[in-house]
């Protein structure tokens, strides 16, 4: 039994590290995120109207914040859509 293991373990291939996503906000200066500002809000909302994940934008957990909050109160102003298309 303890030969199986070691040859799953052999067979699996190398997972090459991907590169560290650098927050956008951090490199641009920006202290804080407007909610008025659809263009920038918008890259970071999926199709179907949810907020995207830290770990797929790479926006540090500061600005994750700010921006959560600026599309929630952009999607109270009916300036982003609840429910995408």
């Amino acid at each position: 039994m303890s030969e199986v293991k070691t040859e799953e373990k052999v067979q699996k291939k190398y997972r090459k590290p991907s590169k560290k996503k650098v927050c956008a906000f951090c490199v641009a200066g920006e202290k804080t995120i407007d909610y008025k500002d659809i263009a920038k809000i918008r890259k970071y909302v999926t199709e179907k109207g949810k907020i995207l994940p830290r770990r797929q934008t790479g926006v540090c957990s500061h600005h994750q914040r700010e921006l959560a909050t600026a599309i929630k109160r952009a999607r109270n102003m009916a300036l982003l859509p609840y429910l995408g298309d």
